[in-house]
């Protein structure tokens, strides 16, 4: 049986995965989990759009083997949490401007004032290998430095945040960054000064909650109802 506050992660958990999936932001392949003291509790191995309360998966952050539907990438998620204490939920997805940037650059910077919200820069992780095994996900942890979010490089992105709605608001503006960045790759824009991030970055954590909650609410206007 499961405790309120768990109860209450698996719901957040699972509203967080089907509004990735109306939002546009994975096909039939992505996850979400949250963090809960000494486990994770983790979307299945299943189209996002379909996941249920009931079908949300507890993993131990010690595990040294997955359970049975869990997702194989589910190591990237334990390495994130066991690396970063003050990660409380991940969002892992695949915008489409996050492939083609993966394919084009190491790392990019702010291109806009949300995008700021994700870190001074984004990295791109160097290889387009899956991340299924345990060795594989503590280097993915390892790559992502300062940031909150990195690009996976032919494989979509993965972004950590406070809880689940603020982790699909991080995944929803790393997809716009990327977009951005794609449209004035080639411009002579001038980059966003040191004081211009700095600005937004303060402002973080009063206006990123308010972006999940946006987007959770309009993601429950545009599904279809059971």
């Amino acid at each position: 049986m499961h405790s309120s506050t768990a109860r209450s992660l698996d719901v957040q958990v699972a509203d967080a995965a089907r509004a990735m999936a109306a939002l546009g932001l994975v096909d039939a392949f992505g996850h979400v989990s949250a963090r809960d003291v000494d486990h994770m509790v983790i979307t299945p191995a299943a189209d996002l759009a379909t996941v249920e309360v009931s079908n949300c998966i507890r993993v131990p952050l010690n595990a040294t083997s997955l359970p049975s539907g869990c997702p194989a990438e589910a190591w990237a998620h334990l390495a994130l949490y066991n690396r970063f204490p003050a990660t409380g939920a991940i969002a892992r997805a695949q915008p489409a401007a996050s492939l083609a940037v993966g394919m084009l650059a190491e790392r990019i910077a702010p291109t806009h004032g949300q995008a700021c919200w994700l870190g001074d820069s984004v990295p791109v992780y160097p290889s387009a290998q899956l991340v299924r095994d345990a060795d594989r996900g503590r280097r993915l942890a390892e790559a992502i430095g300062s940031s909150d979010a990195m690009i996976l490089r032919g494989n979509g992105a993965i972004a950590m945040a406070v809880d689940p709605a603020t982790a699909v608001a991080t995944m929803s503006v790393l997809a716009a960054a990327c977009t951005v960045w794609l449209q004035t790759r080639d411009e002579p824009a001038a980059a966003m000064s040191a004081d211009e991030i700095r600005s937004w970055q303060a402002v973080k954590h009063e206006l990123l909650p308010r972006l999940g909650a946006h987007l959770l609410r309009k993601a429950a206007t545009t599904r279809p109802a059971h």
